[in-house]
């Protein structure tokens, strides 16, 4: 009887819990203590409850009364408001739920891939700008990376704080100094969102509407949409399976005992796939795919060029590498972004067949040999003996994280699950920093990058809201000879979008580094972006861009 009496008690407290969350006011997490509201615009505030529910939102001594509909969703616009705060936000319904230390001023947007979220932590003087960052009238949200088929309503975390040293060090550096200097120069709140994913498309931070009606991309949205992503994980890794002969290695099989034999100059590499370098492996067939790879090349010399000392010039290598040269090591490298320039003895050298050996270790992202294809050949006195096209290849060690979908798997995948859960927070306007993983493709960035802010624009039901961004920066060594730039046609299109109402571009071909394409100067960004918005959202007459003609 007592273990039938505990039942039902605890069955009592589960049912009663299981009411009780049932019948919660819920808003989303956009919405925190801490958080900055837009000024001067009627404020959205939105939530879920119960079919029916009554709900009551005050703020600044105002209140607003709503009912939920038949999904259980509800929403109010508050009132336009001017500067001010601190206050406090109250949704009532059959609970209560109260945010406090509340701003109102300007919110931003700031999104992209890598360059924008990269850390202030990381840039130039990291240490000190992050001891300097004591201003609580700057707010900071960080969305978290998510992937969605379909559009989320909320997202799984993130809250407001305020900036300080201990805040600001992770934020986006981008971010970070552009509402700084906004702030320095207005003297208001200022509330940044990041919301960014490195190595992203502009694709998949578009919606479906928008997407749909793209000649390139609806093929891949219908695909998506169709998906059953229960069974993708298991149908890729039998693609994989199948693409690496049946099994996934877990050991490099190019080593034995600590020694390197898939290196030596006669090694039977017949059965081995041919596979284009300069040029990551995974638009070659190995998507998907990180570990270690082997690439071998027969290169043929003559009697006069094998007595003489050369040079390898590889390229770069993404992330490390071991190169040989006929069995012997002749270099190895750490870093993803560096040229591989290593010397070789003429002694290493032979008449007629030679072979070049590296081993490549991915370990995360894209994956080997890369860079310019003039950059990749071997020296020997004035002469270059081109190394570029075709090489033979093999996976010796592979790690398959990434079979669940990745951000650019499809397009809409970071509008679903990064985007659409903060609209229709009120915003003032969005800062964007991305465009390198789409350079190489500029003609289609000349329709899908101005459909993005137009997509946003539509979404966010503010008007044609200011969007400023980033024209590539500088980056490779300067070409000997004029040529062909897909970085440069990326630029043209990115001026291109200039047409848009409301848009502006902040120039950085001149701040950029050569050999790193997160160049770690993002104060200037910042501040270039802000001198934008100055003039294109505050009516500032300065001189904010420049552009030759």
């Amino acid at each position: 009887m007592k273990t039938l009496k505990t039942f039902l008690i605890l069955t009592g407290i589960f049912l009663f819990s299981f009411i009780s969350t049932n019948a919660e006011v819920k808003i989303p997490r956009i919405f925190s203590s801490n958080m900055v509201l837009q000024k001067g615009i009627e404020i959205p505030v939105w939530g879920w409850a119960n079919k029916g529910e009554q709900i009551t939102v005050i703020f600044n001594n105002q209140s607003i009364r709503t009912k939920t509909d038949k999904d259980g969703k509800w929403s109010v616009k508050l009132p336009a408001q001017e500067y001010g705060g601190p206050f406090k936000l109250t949704v009532k319904g059959k609970n209560t739920v109260v945010f406090d230390n509340i701003l109102i001023g300007e919110v931003w947007v700031c999104s992209g891939q890598s360059n924008m979220e990269w850390q202030v932590a990381n840039s130039v003087n990291g240490e000190s700008e992050i001891a300097a960052a004591n201003f609580p009238k700057i707010r900071l949200f960080t969305v978290p990376k998510t992937v969605a088929q379909f559009p989320n309503e909320d997202i799984s975390s993130g809250e407001w704080v305020e900036c300080s040293p201990e805040t600001v060090g992770s934020f986006s550096a981008v971010g970070y100094f552009f509402g700084r200097d906004i702030f320095k120069e207005l003297n208001v709140p200022i509330g940044l969102i990041h919301t960014s994913w490195g190595g992203t498309v502009a694709e998949t931070w578009s919606s479906a509407e928008t997407i749909s009606k793209d000649p390139d991309l609806k093929g891949d949205l219908a695909e998506l949409q169709q998906m059953d992503l229960s069974k993708y994980k298991e149908e890729k890794m039998a693609q994989i399976k199948k693409m690496l002969g049946g099994e996934i290695p877990e050991k490099d099989m190019g080593m034995e005992n600590g020694k390197p034999v898939w290196s030596a100059v006669n090694f039977n590499d017949g059965n081995w796939k041919t596979i284009k370098a300069p040029n990551y492996w995974e638009p070659q067939g190995y998507m998907d795919i990180d570990g270690i790879g082997w690439y071998r090349k027969e290169i043929r010399l003559t009697e006069q060029q094998s007595n003489a000392d050369a040079t390898l010039h590889l390229g770069k290598v993404d992330d490390s590498d071991i190169t040989f040269m006929n069995g012997i090591e002749i270099g190895k490298t750490e870093t993803y972004d560096k040229e591989r320039i290593y010397s070789i003895d003429k002694k290493y050298l032979n008449p007629g067949k030679n072979m070049i050996v590296v081993r490549v270790n991915d370990t995360g992202g894209n994956g080997g040999i890369w860079g310019d294809p003039k950059d990749q050949f071997l020296a020997i006195g004035n002469e270059k003996v081109d190394i570029s096209g075709d090489w033979k290849f093999k996976i010796s060690k592979a790690t398959v994280g990434a079979v669940n979908i990745g951000p650019n798997s499809y397009p809409t995948l970071l509008f679903n699950g990064m985007i659409n859960p903060i609209l229709p927070y009120g915003i003032k306007g969005a800062i964007w920093y991305q465009g390198e993983s789409n350079a190489g493709r500029a003609k289609q960035y000349q329709r899908i990058f101005p459909e993005m802010i137009t997509d946003w624009r539509t979404h966010w039901n503010q008007g044609d809201f200011p969007f400023l961004f980033v024209s590539l920066a500088n980056f490779n060594p300067p070409a000997e000879t004029p040529g062909e730039s897909d970085w440069a046609e990326l630029r043209e299109a990115q001026t291109k979008t200039l047409s848009l109402p409301n848009t502006g571009m902040a120039l950085t071909i001149d701040i950029g580094e050569a050999l790193d394409i997160h160049p770690k100067n993002k104060q200037d960004v910042g501040k270039r972006l802000a001198l934008n918005a100055l003039k294109v959202a505050y009516n500032k007459d300065i001189v904010y861009s420049i552009l030759m003609t």
